[in-house]
């Protein structure tokens, strides 16, 4: 039997002698100057100045919790960027607690005026964030009870942190959808305003990644005004359903004192309370359809992205981004990159994962609230800022690039792009389709074996296909009497073009 020591001897063996010189091996002390020695000290001065203080939650504790669980539980760091719509909902909560006799006006002023100063502080960065009050809300209330005292106190009746995050979050997420609103109308506007750079530009149309049937550009430019009108409608459609009020369903069960849900509800512009107070507090599908609307943008811009980086490519050709929206390479100096719209491409991962992240977080909780929806903020703060992102920099980039009208040119004979423009013309004959379908298939055969298009076959060499060619057939071929042919509403001929591109100059105000 082998040992243990003998298998380790087998396995682990001395390396050997490095020749490299000894200062590879290890980095210098840093050296600590005077400044930076006094910086620390003057740290660790305001750490001890600034004791941990009660937890407002904290009367039926006999005992602080510790640092590691401070640390694991704060969510300040991020979700402090709420302030603006916590101030809103307090300000409307003690307004409606003084009009309901729960608190007197001149405790309402004092919560107001103190607010007001919060306000100011915070966004002057003069505002002092804490951990140990754990989040915005907590923050807020207790600098508010240090300023104005006892009046502070009463701001939290009839009120949870339940219902006070979820009021916070959707007026939050209520103006995050109209940010996002705004740069999508500013990518239709530079998607359509390439379009009308780009008259009569006739391109290849794609199915598979293979050459199909000729189609205007300005056709396939207005395809994604299209796809991100409907992501409007659907962020539109998402905030309809968003507007309901938390506010006052507390806890969960609601309260017994007499407050007026629906005075804090329109002062805050929501449509009116949530009806069930159980619901306004647990779910998240507010969320969850406002990231599932993101993630459908995100994709939409992702092939977006992804058809110009391809015609970027010297395979393609077709556009060149101009120097201010390209990058170049470290070490090949002729590179010029479509960076950006690669970066579009691949963010859309991060839009994707934040709603997946949402959704996973919510799958197995019981109603009503739990600790868990803590977790619901950053994704949603980080899918709204890729989003946003990557619709300003797409409609930056639109406005940078030049479709390169020779090399197109050159390329759209390749690949028999009039081929079911012929199918058309013989169903005009009067013959079935499938068979147009094959008498054309032939044609194209033909011409492979040839090496020619199929505006180049001979009318002889047609009507040995089949007698029924006639002159006329040259009508239908080449792209651009292909392209006249189209006559279906909404399909790429010139004149459906031009109605199209009619629509969106009046729906955008672009004239």
């Amino acid at each position: 039997m082998v040992s243990i020591g003998t298998l380790c001897s087998r396995f682990i063996t001395t390396p050997p002698l490095s020749r490299t010189p000894p200062y590879c091996a290890f980095t210098p002390r840093r050296t600590i100057t005077p400044r930076m020695e006094a910086s620390r000290v003057q740290a660790q001065a305001q750490a001890q100045a600034q004791p941990k203080e009660a937890k407002l939650w904290g009367g039926r504790f006999e005992e602080g919790v510790t640092d590691v669980v401070e640390r694991f539980t704060e969510s300040i760091s991020y979700d402090k960027q709420l302030y603006k719509h916590d101030i809103m909902g307090s300000r409307a909560h003690a307004s409606m607690l003084a009009h309901q006799g729960l608190i007197s006006a001149s405790d309402r002023d004092s919560i107001l005026k103190g607010l007001d100063e919060i306000e100011r502080r915070i966004e002057k960065g003069e505002f002092n964030w804490r951990t140990d009050r754990e989040d915005v809300h907590m923050n807020i209330e207790a600098a508010l009870t240090d300023m104005i005292g006892e009046p502070a106190k009463k701001l939290h009746t009839a009120r949870s942190r339940n219902d006070q995050v979820l009021t916070d979050f959707r007026l939050w997420c209520r103006d995050a959808i109209d940010k996002i609103l705004a740069r999508m109308r500013q990518l239709q506007v530079s998607l359509l305003t390439l379009a009308l750079n780009n008259d009569g530009l006739i391109v290849p149309g794609y199915t598979h990644l293979q050459r199909a049937q000729p189609v205007l550009l300005q056709h396939l430019l207005l395809a994604y005004v299209e796809e991100i009108e409907r992501d409007a409608g659907r962020l539109l459609d998402c905030r309809a359903r968003m507007n309901f009020c938390p506010l006052g369903a507390c806890a969960l069960a609601g309260t017994g004192l007499p407050i007026d849900r629906f005075m804090t509800s329109e002062a805050l512009g929501f449509t009116a309370p949530l009806r069930n107070s159980i619901d306004a507090v647990s779910d998240r599908d507010f969320v969850l359809e406002f990231l599932s609307a993101n993630a459908i943008t995100a994709v939409h811009l992702s092939r977006l992205g992804e058809e110009w980086v391809l015609w970027a490519s010297e395979e393609f050709g077709f556009i060149t981004p101009s120097d201010s929206v390209s990058t170049g390479s470290s070490i090949m100096p002729q590179k010029k990159n479509p960076d950006p719209m690669e970066l579009v491409r691949g963010k859309s991962a991060r839009v994707i994962g934040d709603l997946v992240t949402l959704l996973t977080l919510c799958k197995g909780l019981p109603h009503a609230y739990n600790r868990d929806l803590q977790e619901d903020k950053e994704p949603v703060f980080d899918s709204v800022k890729t989003i946003l992102g990557m619709l300003e920099v797409s409609a930056e980039f639109a406005l940078k690039i030049t479709f390169n009208r020779e090399r197109i040119q050159r390329a759209l004979p390749a690949g028999h792009l009039d081929a079911t423009t012929l199918a058309d013309y013989l169903v005009n004959k009067g013959v079935p389709f499938r068979t147009s379908h094959d008498i054309a298939g032939k044609s194209v055969a033909l011409c492979t074996l040839k090496n020619c298009q199929l505006l180049d076959l001979s009318l002889d060499e047609l009507r040995s296909i089949n007698p029924v060619f006639e002159k006329d057939v040259y009508e239908y071929l080449g792209v651009e009497n292909a392209i006249q042919k189209f006559v279906s509403y909404g399909s790429t001929g010139a004149a459906c073009v031009a109605s199209q591109l009619d629509y969106w100059i009046t729906k955008l105000e672009l004239k």
